[in-house]
């Protein structure tokens, strides 16, 4: 059984910098594909980025230039940098992942099985 646990979030001003990190275990093959989502209360989930099996990433316009999707796979741990936070990042993040996932739907929450309990994250102004 795939477990995800996010760890990182917390709260920031804006402009701050913050890094997400997901320990991922339970399986053997590192080449998962996974992602970063995100849920404001009231809002729908939303995904943030996603790293493919060959390392190809994939971001929400929302967050380009700002986040930075990466995945150490001799640790098992996928990572989310996030740089010039603004107070609409404030959400909780989870990460998600599965072993194959349609080519360009990274970000599409349908897309994985696998899920972790997220961490929240909070900017202020």
């Amino acid at each position: 059984q795939v477990q995800l646990v996010e760890s990182g979030g917390g709260s920031v001003q804006a402009g701050g910098s913050l890094r997400l990190s997901c320990a991922a275990s339970g399986y053997t093959d590192s080449r998962y594909c996974m992602g970063w989502f995100r849920q404001a209360p009231g809002s729908e989930r939303e995904g943030v980025a996603a790293i493919d099996r060959d390392g190809s990433t994939s971001y929400a316009d929302s967050v380009k230039g700002r986040f930075t999707i990466s995945k150490d796979n001799a640790k098992n741990t996928l990572y989310l940098q996030m740089n010039s936070l603004k107070p609409e990042d404030t959400a909780m993040y989870y990460c998600a992942a599965d072993l194959w996932v349609t080519p360009g739907l990274g970000t599409r929450g349908e897309e994985y099985n696998y899920w972790g309990q997220g961490t929240q994250v909070t900017v202020s102004s």
